[in-house]
């Protein structure tokens, strides 16, 4: 099945798994496991605990999705000492 074929949903990683296998809870409420798409294997892009992904899921098996795209974060504020 070609990846237009999926239906995108968006979601939050809450459990990862061995070999690249991730549980993400959907913004419609259901829980789906999902892996990592060939091409984010390929560049390396790392996908951890609670990042924000688009999961493209098979209209054949809806409990069963492809991690697609991993959003962006947002810049992270630098550490400031406080001051004596």
């Amino acid at each position: 099945m070609a990846r237009d074929d999926l239906a995108q949903t968006e979601g939050v990683v809450t459990d990862v798994k061995a070999g690249g296998h991730f549980i993400v809870q959907l913004d419609s409420g259901q829980q789906i496991s999902a892996k990592l798409s060939g091409r984010m294997r390929k560049f390396h892009i790392r996908v951890i605990l609670g990042d924000r992904v688009t999961v493209g899921v098979s209209p054949y098996d809806p409990s069963h999705g492809l991690i697609i795209h991993r959003e962006k974060l947002p810049p992270r504020t630098p550490f400031q000492r406080p001051r004596r």
